[in-house]
């Protein structure tokens, strides 16, 4: 295990080289931040001792020679607008979208996999023919579309739930939180329920699909010869043989949900990362769109780990080795 997790460390490593290296080219070839932040009134001495201090003024391999210095030593480049560095502005928000992103994956998962199982033991009932049917339209209905009729009917309309912001944060091990107040959840409910609709809808369809081919395997029917009742033929056979692939998807779109919570982010005027990533898009902050990508990347990277770690704990046929086979 040891040895499997340090050739994966270094293989993120160069992992994280060639997409710094793609980032990095990539958002400094868009655009010129100084027509942005400089007055349109700023004589040419003006723009070229703001270039120079902003380091635009050295050819683009030394911008990013200088860059991955920074990058070894945990310097990811000073916010142009902020003027403070881009990650500790980063890691400022993170913990407001990781919030989010926790709660729409728990919403996910508490409903998906019970709802997913049900609808793969009885398909032809007419729960299991409705649970499919939400499933559909948590596919098709555009995320933004969703946020802005949540906040259409429960806030303008009736008046529950507040429409952006996050509300009142509490200090949990030195993190703010906003989860352990009543107001607090009153601002979370309804983004985090928007986030989680389309992963809703997901693990239905995995569960369910996995559900109905367990059900069918040899190993399922001599559980019931052999007398099991079917709850723990569901609980033992069916649902742990079907939680490796549901697993995987889950960390994959834990990652995705951080990742592109920007749309319920700025619907919600929710101060996470995305936001802060859509606010920077606008005023070409090259050093915080470059660091924001990274960390998504080293989430990603992480996350995947962590699946393949789990992956040996639910099924003892994976073994994780130091072999590339």
């Amino acid at each position: 295990m040891l040895v499997y997790i340090i050739r994966r460390s270094l293989q993120s490593v160069v992992v994280l080289f060639v997409m710094s290296l793609i980032v990095f080219v990539g958002v400094y070839a868009i655009g010129n931040p100084i027509d942005i932040l400089i007055n349109p009134q700023a004589d040419q001495i003006d723009r070229e001792r703001a270039i120079a201090a902003l380091g635009l003024d050295k050819p683009l391999w030394e911008q990013y020679a200088v860059f991955l210095r920074g990058a070894v030593a945990g310097d990811l480049g000073r916010s142009f607008v902020h003027a403070v560095p881009a990650l500790g502005l980063i890691l400022e928000r993170m913990p407001a979208t990781l919030e989010l992103a926790v709660a729409a994956m728990l919403l996910a998962i508490t409903f998906g996999i019970p709802l997913g199982l049900w609808a793969g033991l009885r398909p032809d009932g007419f729960a299991g023919r409705t649970i499919m049917a939400g499933s559909i339209l948590g596919f098709s209905l555009p995320t933004f579309w969703v946020g802005l009729m949540f906040i259409m009917v429960f806030s303008v309309m009736l008046g529950w739930l507040p429409s952006n912001g996050r509300g009142p944060t509490t200090p949990l091990l030195g993190i703010p939180v906003s989860f352990l107040s009543v107001e607090g959840w009153r601002h979370l409910i309804m983004p985090a329920t928007n986030l989680a609709l389309f992963k809703l809808a997901l693990l239905i369809r995995l569960t369910r699909a996995g559900a109905r081919e367990a059900l069918l395997q040899d190993y399922v029917k001599f559980a019931r010869a052999k007398g099991l009742t079917n709850a723990r033929v569901i609980g033992v056979h069916v649902l742990r043989n079907i939680l490796i692939p549901i697993v995987t998807v889950i960390g994959l779109e834990f990652g995705s949900v951080i990742a592109f919570a920007i749309v319920t982010e700025s619907v919600f005027a929710w101060p996470g990362m995305g936001k802060l990533l859509i606010d920077s898009i606008g005023v070409l902050d090259r050093p915080v769109i470059v660091a924001y990508l990274l960390i998504i990347v080293t989430m990603f990277i992480v996350i995947n780990l962590v699946v393949d770690v789990l992956y040996s704990a639910l099924d003892p046929r994976v073994r994780l080795t130091d072999s590339k086979g």
